[in-house]
């Protein structure tokens, strides 16, 4: 039974605006700039330069008190409501020709820029290169293939990963040839095709295992040396020995002493596991990290600027606002003028939000990042990671009055430039841990001293987690051999067999 009823309801909801200034808090500065020119672009009414103090109330001048004749013309206007629709022919182009005078002088492009007529005729010079997959094709020409042979080798091609491996089998190969471009083939067909490929450059390529990767390379050696034929022999026969470093059970499968065995171990580390990656174009994307903060250290005080070199200053744009007197001044006011007014109103109202969020933002980070600087001092005016104190971003939230979240999104893809290098927000966050004399350290330090004592470890005979866990301990830090492994993960160090060298 369908019964209606009224109901009260308490609800926490967050506003487009309040959504929106959390994702301008966690945009990182080399993204700031172009996210404030997309709203440049987006929104006539901002513009670029220092902001002014002139307020003018829109809301009353729409809302005006009327005189008789205005009286009179609402009284027409009321009896022509039914007719007025939204899509009423409204001119707006005089917002944007450039060409009048007295127009809108807002801006998108970077005042800093000089156009310079003569570069219109100029040619700019563009650098053009090759994927590494092209560059394999082009090799293509160089066999002696039929028709069918090379677009076999084409599609082999476009399989193989930027690494320089074809990882897809091969009857996978053969079956995709067939169903997508009607090629019936065989194993021993695509295998001749392969081979041919394999020999392509950089060497190493198409190979399907690491262990063939390798093989290839050393068999394409311009100058063997005198250890290339028993590091294809070791590569070939004792290859998991090898991977794992079982040096004393080589010795013995290839009857050779630890001197011979360290030549041949040279000769295969030499060789390039990734063939893909030699290649100029396949080496993937580079990416420029802009460092949000500046810390400068001046005689033991530390300085915190916030990065806004690439970030223009914001205003909004006086036309709109001599648009607004110019209404105000008018006798009679239009049904066209006053929906341009609402328009005008709805751009200038989005461009004070965004000024006044971007001036949040500021405001924010600034505050956090201060909060950070005092909390973790001692290591920014040393650079000594076992000064670093336990912090969490409760700490951060106490001590600036935002939440968590917001500390969260501030930290997030954030980066502060010290004289110790470009350092991560995110890096300064780390759990604690106690010594034996009770005191709370971060696990960072514990961190910083456990990849200090494998560093200066002797690589013949490298110290095991467990011996690991008792020098730690004799220190004073009560860590288990369990958490020991966790943080050499961490550290992306691997075990003390692996890390044997002879």
């Amino acid at each position: 039974m369908i019964k209606q009823r009224l109901q009260q309801k308490l609800l926490q909801k967050l506003s487009p605006q309040q959504i929106q200034l959390m994702k301008l808090l966690q945009i990182p500065a080399a993204n700031l700039e172009q996210r404030i020119k997309e709203e440049l672009e987006a929104n006539p009414a901002l513009e670029e330069g220092e902001g002014e103090e002139e307020e003018i109330n829109i809301e009353a001048e729409i809302t005006e008190a009327p005189t008789e004749a205005a009286e009179q013309e609402a009284e027409a206007e009321e009896a022509e409501q039914e007719e007025l629709k939204v899509d009423d022919d409204v001119d707006m182009s005089e917002y944007y020709d450039e060409d009048d005078e007295g127009v809108a002088d807002y801006k998108t492009e970077d005042p800093s820029e000089f156009h310079d007529p003569e570069d219109d005729k100029k040619t700019i010079p563009v650098a053009t290169t090759s994927s590494f997959h092209e560059f394999l094709e082009s090799q293509v020409g160089m066999l002696r293939l039929d028709e069918k042979q090379k677009t076999i080798a084409l599609h082999i091609i476009g399989s193989i990963d930027d690494d320089g491996y074809l990882r897809r089998d091969l009857d996978a190969v053969a079956d995709d040839l067939g169903f997508r471009q009607n090629i019936q083939t065989d194993l021993p067909e695509i295998e001749i095709v392969l081979a041919e490929i394999q020999k392509f450059d950089p060497p190493g390529v198409g190979a399907r295992t690491l262990e063939e990767c390798l093989l290839i390379q050393l068999a394409r050696k311009e100058e063997p040396s005198e250890y290339t034929e028993l590091a294809i022999k070791t590569i070939r026969e004792h290859f998991d020995e090898f991977a794992k470093k079982h040096y004393a059970k080589l010795e013995r499968q290839l009857g050779i002493d630890g001197e011979t065995l360290k030549k041949v171990i040279e000769e295969i580390t030499r060789l390039n596991p990734k063939p893909g990656s030699a290649f100029a174009g396949g080496g993937g994307e580079q990416y420029v990290i802009v460092p949000d903060f500046l810390i400068t250290n001046n005689s033991g005080e530390l300085t915190l600027t916030l990065n806004s070199a690439n970030a223009p200053e914001l205003r909004v744009s006086s036309h709109f606002r001599e648009m607004i007197s110019d209404y105000k001044k008018s006798k009679e006011k239009s049904k066209a003028q006053k929906e341009a007014l609402l328009f005008i109103k709805q751009k200038l109202d989005a461009a004070k939000w965004f000024i006044d969020a971007i001036q949040s933002r500021y405001q924010t980070m600034l505050l956090t990042m201060q909060a950070i600087m005092e909390y973790q001092k001692e290591y920014l005016l040393t650079g000594d990671e076992t000064l670093l104190k336990p912090m969490i971003l409760k700490d951060i939230a106490d001590k600036t009055g935002f939440d968590i979240s917001t500390i969260s999104r501030v930290a997030n893809s954030k980066y502060v430039q010290t004289e110790f290098g470009t350092i991560p927000l995110k890096f300064f966050f780390s759990e604690s841990m106690s010594t034996d004399s009770g005191e709370e350290v971060s696990t960072r330090e514990v961190k910083k001293i456990l990849s200090d004592l494998i560093a200066v470890e002797s690589k013949k005979k490298p110290i095991s987690d467990q011996k690991l866990t008792k020098i730690l301990n004799e220190k004073g830090y009560n860590i288990a051999r369990r958490t020991v492994a966790k943080y050499r993960e961490q550290l992306n160090i691997p075990v003390a067999r692996l890390r044997k060298e002879l």
